[in-house]
């Protein structure tokens, strides 16, 4: 989650504005960010998946095509992430931001109208199966398939009898799933609660997985018209069981509290040096490796340069001295930081407290120094504007519809640019 959402704070990932899936450039960056890399190293499904949980929880926004850190995402940098992974799961489960059915392309015609039913009732089905697993006991797929049928937890994907028709494979006319035994419910509900859960569960880490390659996996739609020519009818076919995490049971509300695993902590695999060099010991993960990149210089394979220049850079960025000093703690050899990085450390701090960014204002230019004063003294408009210089009020945006109203009143008027 940390790496995620450091590339987001990085600018490198891209997403669409339309659709907010991620380039096919940066689903390679992710899958090479996170540890031990993706599921599967020619399939893309944490790697596609993490965008767009970040979205859906609010942590990343889309922004003139590149994902961008929100104020909530940088908060969420610094808080326990068990607790950002549920507030994760549960943006995901009421507003997520694509339907997961869309991820099994073999199944055509979902975008016609009134085909599918509510994603969203759908994906709280399955969240409320996987809430009847016992934390830490395996269950195969086919098993949790037939409890899900049982209890009334069936995530119904086609809205009729009618609308199951325009579903099909292969061929609108010859393999629509309106025929019988066409439409059978692992085909739909199965292969949408697979892709629910190998895709944002399994990526979440809130179940394990046990699975092999999708390939030859399943057979349940070789009985359907045109589909002996599919090796596989979704990239999820190969999940064969999953067990419920401690993670997934907090997630879940199963219970109250989540403790970190011991081995979960922070390796001390790095050496703070008084000269201001930061030495990688010991293997770094690549979320760690990420921020030595955004706060230091990195001049050799296992070394990066701290300077006032990148720390202030960093800060800039939207980052914080705190954040870093808090980093260096967890991870070095040492018991305590170098003299010198903490004198850096605090200058930078004290010299970023002496600015304060107080937003985006609209500059307006009044004609003469007399008509400034005029507004700026009035009794209804003297809290809207600051004065700037002789000629020129400043009026931040939450405030110019105020001001444009009491400015008329005055018997003025400011034109729309």
């Amino acid at each position: 989650m940390h790496a995620v959402l450091r590339l987001c704070d990085s600018g490198r990932l891209r997403c669409s504005d339309k659709t907010r899936r991620p380039a096919a450039a940066s689903v390679v960056m992710i899958a090479d960010a996170l540890s031990g890399g993706d599921f599967y190293p020619d399939e893309a499904i944490a790697a596609y998946a993490w965008p767009l949980l970040v979205q859906a929880g609010g942590l990343a926004d889309v922004v003139g095509g590149k994902l961008q850190l929100t104020t909530r995402g940088r908060s969420a940098l610094g808080k326990p992430a068990a607790e950002v992974i549920r507030g994760l799961w549960r943006s995901w489960v009421d507003k997520a931001v694509l339907d997961e059915l869309s991820r099994v392309e073999h199944i055509k015609g979902q975008r016609a109208t009134n085909v599918l039913t509510s994603a969203k009732t759908r994906r709280q089905r399955v969240s409320a199966a996987l809430a009847t697993c016992r934390p830490g006991v395996w269950v195969e797929v086919d098993d949790l398939f037939a409890s899900m049928r049982a209890a009334g937890l069936s995530p119904t994907v086609a809205r009729s009898d009618r609308a199951l028709w325009k579903l099909y494979l292969v061929d609108a006319q010859y393999g629509s799933l309106g025929y019988a035994g066409f439409g059978e419910w692992e085909i739909l509900e199965g292969r949408y609660t697979l892709a629910v859960i190998f895709e944002y569960a399994a990526t979440l880490g809130l179940v394990d997985i046990a699975y092999d390659g999708p390939a030859g996996a399943r057979d349940d739609y070789h009985g359907n018209w045109g589909a002996d020519d599919l090796d596989y009818l979704s990239r999820y076919d190969g999940l064969r069981a999953l067990r419920l995490t401690g993670l997934g049971a907090y997630a879940l509300d199963l219970t109250a509290s989540y403790r970190t695993p011991v081995d979960a902590a922070p390796i001390r695999s790095l050496k703070v040096l008084s000269n201001l060099d930061v030495v990688a010991i010991g293997e770094l993960s690549p979320a760690d490796r990420l921020v030595l990149d955004a706060y230091a210089k990195r001049t050799t394979e296992r070394v990066w340069a701290l300077t006032p220049d990148t720390v202030l850079a960093a800060v800039a960025a939207g980052r914080t001295a705190e954040q870093f000093r808090d980093f260096l703690v967890d991870r070095m050899e040492q018991s305590e930081l170098p003299a010198t990085l903490l004198v850096l450390l605090d200058d930078v701090t004290a010299r970023v407290r002496r600015l304060r960014d107080l937003g985006q204002v609209r500059l307006i230019e009044c004609a003469d120094p007399a008509l400034a004063a005029l507004i700026h003294h009035d009794r209804r408009l003297r809290p809207l504007c600051t004065p700037i210089g002789e000629r020129h009020l400043a009026v931040t945006a939450e405030h110019e519809p105020a001001f444009r109203r009491a400015l008329q009143a005055l018997g003025y008027a400011l034109p729309v640019r």
